[in-house]
Formats: structure tokens, sequence, C-alpha cells
């Protein structure tokens, strides 16, 4: 369905934006303890580094619903409905566990983190 791949490719964006701000977020703090870092660098550290292993867990996400996205077969009602309960359950999960604890500290930390935050649950319904 045409309407389910607009909206996980509206939700990969959000998230995208959500993971540019993070890591805005996540290089000053290692910048803090470490000194400056170059853009080239930056990746490298991304790829490499424990202090930003944490994001993986939404890159992989990201590329898992940009896959889906461009993928040639017909996505059906359920594998939408399948992603946006994975970003769901990594963003507003109960569960414990390295992101988890991450994202919390960045959302009580950085406003922009919040606001990115807010941007993407907006694509989910209100729980009452």
């Amino acid at each position: 369905m045409d309407a389910d791949r607009d909206r996980l490719r509206d939700l990969s964006a959000r998230l995208l934006a959500l993971h540019r701000v993070l890591v805005d977020h996540e290089r000053v703090a290692y910048e803090t303890r470490h000194g400056s870092v170059a853009a080239g660098d930056l990746f490298r550290l991304l790829l490499d580094d424990p202090h930003f292993v944490w994001l993986r867990a939404l890159s992989a996400l990201i590329a898992r619903i940009d896959e889906v996205v461009d993928a040639a077969d017909p996505l059906s009602e359920a594998d939408a409905e399948a992603a946006f309960r994975a970003v769901y359950r990594l963003l507003k999960g109960d569960a414990a566990g390295e992101f988890r604890n991450k994202y919390h500290d960045a959302l009580q930390r950085s406003p922009d983190v919040v606001m990115a935050h807010a941007h993407v649950s907006k694509m989910f319904p209100s729980r009452r």
C-alpha cells in the first residue's frame, strides 16, 4: 500500500532527524572528555567507539525501515505496523538496556532531543 509506504518514509525521516540530534548531543559529551573531533573522525567513532555504541540500535532500525520502504516487494499493513511497533518499543518501551538508559539521559539533558522525540511521537496514536 502506498499510504503505508508513505507513513514509513515519514517515520524514517523523523527518526533520522532524531538520530542526528542524538549524535550531536553525544558528540558534545565526547568532546568534553576527549577534545574536539573532526567530522571525518566522528564517522569512525560512530562505527567503532564504545561511547556511541548505544546509537547503533536506532541506526539499525532506520536502516531496516528504509530497506522495507525501498523494496520492490509489496508492503503489507502488517509490515508497516511491525515497523511502528519496533520503533515504539525502542523509544518508549520499558525494557531495560543501554539504549533506554542513554536515551532517557539524553531526553533529560537536551531540549533538542525532547523536540525530536516529540516529532517522532506524533506518528503514534495517543494511548489513554
